[in-house]
């Protein structure tokens, strides 16, 4: 018989909301952008690059909370909560990856910690 993972969870009201500064854009434009790029070619030369194409390749990652968490968002950002079954099957809203996550989250069990 095997076994799935277990996930502890908390209740919502564990955690802590904020807000923290605006996470910026280094370049206002593309022109700026270009701008940037050329001012670090001529400090550091041609850049190496690598490029790759990956096939069939999804990794989920669950990261373990502690009973009590501080989140805090850039003021510019927002933070968005979505409820399992919509995004369950919204490829046209999520997209392909994002939309097979409660698919990906029925391989654990999960263990509500009631404090």
């Amino acid at each position: 018989m095997v076994t799935s993972p277990v996930v502890n969870t908390y209740p919502l009201s564990s955690y802590t909301f904020g807000t923290k500064e605006p996470k910026l854009e280094k370049d206002t434009s593309v022109a700026d952008r270009l701008a940037r790029m050329k001012v670090n070619y001529m400090k550091e030369g041609m850049r190496t690059s690598v490029e790759a194409i990956l096939l069939e390749c999804k990794k989920l990652f669950i990261v373990h909370l502690s009973e009590r968490e501080y989140f805090a968002v850039p003021k510019n950002l927002k933070l968005l909560a979505v409820p399992l079954f919509e995004l369950y099957d919204n490829v046209q809203r999520y997209g392909p990856v994002i939309s097979t996550i409660p698919q990906q989250l029925s391989r654990f069990q999960f263990n509500m910690i009631t404090t």
